[in-house]
């Protein structure tokens, strides 16, 4: 069986978290399995969008914790170091936007990993829990960095220490999503989201993204250099002259991602 699988549509990939029995919780060997797939939606010059999400009820329970207390396991040191930081840091260097599909509970690990990508969608029926305290651990997978980010220091600590489950719509009202859809259109509304991303200038996205990262360390000088030398790469894409004529002649632009 494959805990990935990976479906093309047009320009968009949708990679699938697939171990619905578990709630898509991660062992090892799907984690390494999520590694190819991002790897070779990173490498396709035809995949210009990346859709994540998850197979039946969950969209991720997290780590399976069988494999975490087996003592013939991997261990908590290898599976934070070999299997989730390689994730997070995939998702932020790819230069292609990555949209989370959250299609049910996002738990742990899972939370942290659909907060690590670029747009954050879910299901009215979605709910998002930093699940740690709840047996002992420590938020990881990116979660004490980007949490307090997105919502604050504060409301970030209080989801943190409290493990409060989190509803999808309380989420968006806070600035921890992008957007909830309705459950019985989800995969279609978000695949059009993925379509209208697919055909912009995947190249000044990807400079965009590129950004927002060096923004969490840059300071405003750092950062005002870096637009600088970005912008000018930018405008030398036949995007940035697509898109240019395509204004001059009051016509729809045809990006092509280059």
């Amino acid at each position: 069986m494959n805990f990935i699988t990976s479906e093309q549509k047009n320009n968009v990939l949708i990679i699938k978290l697939n171990r619905p029995d578990k709630f898509n919780s991660f062992n090892r060997e799907m984690a390494f399995e999520l590694h190819n797939a991002l790897d070779n939606a990173e490498n396709n010059e035809n995949i210009r969008t990346i859709v994540l999400t998850g197979t039946g009820k969950a969209f991720c329970a997290g780590q399976d914790l069988a494999e975490a207390i087996d003592p013939n396991g991997p261990g908590i040191a290898k599976i934070v170091d070999e299997h989730y930081n390689p994730i997070i840091l995939r998702l932020r260097s790819i230069e292609k936007p990555i949209i989370a599909a959250v299609n049910g509970v996002a738990a742990g690990a899972g939370a942290n990993i659909a907060l690590a990508c670029d747009i954050v969608t879910a299901t009215f029926s979605a709910s998002f829990i930093q699940a740690f305290s709840k047996i002992g651990l420590i938020p990881d997978s990116g979660g004490t960095f980007f949490l307090p980010r997105l919502i604050g220091f504060q409301k970030a600590s209080a989801l943190m220490m409290l493990g409060d489950k989190v509803a999808a719509t309380e989420a968006h009202q806070m600035g921890m999503i992008y957007k909830v859809f309705s459950d019985e259109t989800f995969m279609d509304d978000v695949l059009k989201l993925a379509e209208t991303l697919s055909n912009m200038p995947t190249k000044a996205i990807g400079f965009t993204k590129r950004l927002l990262n060096q923004s969490l360390t840059n300071d405003l000088n750092a950062q005002l250099r870096q637009e600088g030398n970005l912008q000018v790469e930018a405008a030398n894409t036949s995007d940035y002259k697509e898109g240019v004529n395509a204004f001059l002649e009051k016509r729809k632009p045809e990006f092509k991602g280059l």
